[in-house]
């Protein structure tokens, strides 16, 4: 018999989330994606386009998250979740960096 590890999610990152969902929309989309030895980003779109994100140790957490929070979708970064992205000057600014500032 094959014992089932079961992962909580933990509440502070659910609070993220959540607020997230709220100040954004539902259905919010969230990505998966690990980074390796820094643990699994999970990247949020809201309904409006924002973008936000978190980290957690593992794949099995950020599932967790997902679960735990109403109004959130496992995606891809498929063409439709692309497309729901609205990145504004001041995020590409942002990413930009210093090179925004030469």
């Amino acid at each position: 018999m094959s014992e089932q590890t079961v992962t909580a999610a933990p509440s502070k990152t659910v609070a993220v989330v959540n607020a997230f969902v709220a100040e954004h929309g539902d259905p919010t989309r969230a990505v998966i994606q690990y980074m390796g030895n820094a643990g699994v980003r999970l990247t949020l779109v809201g309904s409006d386009g924002a973008l936000g994100d978190v980290v957690v140790a593992d794949v099995a957490t950020a599932e967790a998250v997902c679960a735990a929070v109403d109004g959130v979708r496992v995606s891809e970064w498929d063409r439709e979740t692309v497309a729901a992205t609205v990145i504004g000057p001041e995020h590409r600014r942002k990413m930009a960096g210093s090179r925004a500032r030469r």
